[in-house]
């Protein structure tokens, strides 16, 4: 694997995380930094336990990157939002 296709799979895997971000409810605390590092954990992993359909852009399935990220980006929202109510 080179650089440019680190490089796109992490472009590819950020604009996954925005999406899966849009759809789920919860925030994450971080803003884009943060989401766009979930996502690309949630993309590895979704692209690992789903395997490969559906549409693809540089060879990263978008169906499993996003689902992925989506799982993950609810559970840290999730996490988050559990955490933030014990300080009070």
């Amino acid at each position: 694997m080179d650089i440019l296709a680190i490089i796109c799979y992490l472009v590819v895997a950020a604009i996954c995380a925005g999406i899966a971000e849009f759809f789920v409810p919860g925030v994450i605390p971080g803003g884009f930094l943060t989401a766009a590092i979930v996502g690309i954990i949630g993309a590895w992993v979704g692209g690992s336990l789903l395997g490969h359909f559906g549409p693809d852009l540089a060879g990263i399935s978008l169906l499993p990157c996003i689902l992925g990220s989506a799982i993950l980006v609810f559970g840290v929202s999730l996490l988050s939002k559990g955490l933030s109510a014990k300080k009070v």
